[in-house]
């Protein structure tokens, strides 16, 4: 097979440079979709010294990426630099190379020379801009220093999805600098087809990359797939073990006891809930930290506002269909089965936390006649639409997330499923609820797949 290299003598070598704070290793973090590259901090100078990273494909390496220190005596040194400039008039290389052989470059400049030094060495930049701030002389004088390097540089306006911001005027800016090619790329929100973007104006300024960076593309767009039908999939075994679960408690067991074995059904549900949030965090390569905080406990990975408290369903079942009418669950989280037979939304028992089953002494004689034998606890369908929801809602927050975000995801309480949206699903589910025998696992999981997209 040909290789991947074979226009390019070796791995394309790629600096990415900038003021200090202007998001460079953010933008590493999200092209190289690593939430621990480097370290981000609004301190100044968090980087300190030229950090790389390679990309492979196939087996090849075809990238290095070198994250630099931040600039910050930009025009100190952009005097300093135009001392060089008589004795190597039009060669501006030459010129940064003289500054590198002096004193300053050891001392005063020594964060600045490692940025010049790495440039040298380079293919070709990226420089990182964040155009929440205004064009001053520092940073101007900062692009005619690594203009000097001759060098193709690509600038990436960072932090667009800010408002406001100056992003007219460092293209206005970067235009009378002959540097025309400009890509807009917010780190923390990436938008839809920046990446593609931002390596295509790559290839442009490398044409000999151009076929490298065209297959890393196409393999990027295949992972993206990948890992959504798999969290789809993680989503959908979620919903069919989760609506498996039953228990049969004797028929006089008393009240109490009949809330211990509830609370257990609880716990298992919420333990098979996190299970996928985990599952979901590791396919995008996230961290727990990087999760939902208004529903999950950054520290332990558990759902602060708990699945079974009353008020978080409510908010979940409010105008979906869900929890209207005397003695319904909103929330409840478990229904009482009696001989397969669901009691149903309507006649649920109140499984919340707090109130578990207090309204069941109140249910007419008629439906206690139906009572015989053994009693079994299962999920509702109100609670199997709010998981399907909010594990949708962090699905689809995940496949956008920038990987420098520090931020957590913060699922919007209104996001949920309604009782149209959620019908065929339960559907789907009835035979697993009502233990139906010899259910087919993975026609079922197949046929949620294909529900639960349908439902985004």
């Amino acid at each position: 097979m040909r290789s991947l290299m074979s226009t390019l003598n070796k791995p394309l070598q790629v600096a990415v440079v900038g003021h200090t704070n202007a998001g460079k290793t953010s933008l590493l973090r999200t092209l190289l979709e690593l939430r621990e590259f480097g370290e981000v901090d609004q301190r100044p100078s968090t980087t300190r010294s030229v950090l790389a990273q390679g990309v492979w494909l196939e087996g090849e390496q075809i990238l290095s990426f070198y994250d630099t220190p931040g600039l910050e005596s930009g025009s100190e040194l952009y005097t300093e630099i135009e001392g060089y400039a008589d004795a190597h008039r039009h060669d501006g290389p030459a010129q940064i190379r003289a500054f590198l052989q002096s004193p300053s470059a050891e001392t005063i400049y020594a964060q600045e020379a490692k940025v010049l030094r790495q440039l040298l060495q380079s293919d070709a930049a990226f420089y990182v801009i964040d155009c929440r701030d205004p064009v001053l002389p520092k940073y101007q004088d900062e692009l005619q220093l690594l203009t000097r390097c001759g060098k193709p540089m690509l600038p990436v306006l960072n932090y667009t999805a800010s408002t406001p911001n100056r992003e007219q005027d460092w293209r206005e800016a970067l235009a009378r600098l002959n540097l025309h090619a400009v890509v807009a790329f917010d780190t923390v929100s990436p938008p839809e087809g920046g990446e593609k973007y931002l390596l295509q104006s790559l290839a442009t300024v490398i044409p000999a990359a151009e076929p490298v960076l065209t297959k890393l593309l196409q393999q990027r767009r295949q992972e993206r797939e990948r890992r959504f039908i798999g969290g789809i999939h993680s989503i959908a075994e979620l919903l069919f073990e989760v609506a498996s679960y039953h228990i049969r408690v004797p028929h006089e067991l008393p009240e109490h006891e009949l809330k211990q074995a509830a609370a257990r059904l609880q716990q298992r549900i919420r333990e098979r809930e996190q299970k996928t949030v985990q599952e979901l965090l590791g396919r995008f390569a996230f961290l727990p930290e990087d999760a939902v905080t208004a529903h999950l406990d950054i520290r332990t990975g558990t759902w602060q506002d708990d699945l079974f408290e009353p008020e978080t369903l409510k908010a979940w079942s409010k105008d979906t269909g869900f929890g209207v009418g005397a003695g319904a669950a909103a929330g409840a989280g478990v229904d009482l089965m009696v001989g397969g037979l669901s009691l149903g939304l309507a006649t649920a028992l109140g499984a919340a936390a707090g109130g578990l089953y207090q309204s069941w002494r109140h249910l007419g004689e008629k439906v206690k006649q139906r009572w015989r034998g053994e009693r079994e606890l299962g999920v509702d369908a109100a609670t199997l639409a709010t998981i399907a929801g909010r594990q949708l809602f962090l699905l689809q927050q995940l496949s956008r997330r920038g990987h420098a975000a520090t931020e957590a995801v913060e699922v919007a309480v209104d996001h949920r499923l309604s009782r149209e949206q959620f019908s065929a699903i339960e559907k789907v589910l009835r035979p697993v609820l009502t233990e139906t025998p010899d259910i087919d696992r993975e026609k079922v999981i197949r046929k949620l797949e294909v529900l639960l997209q349908e439902s985004l």
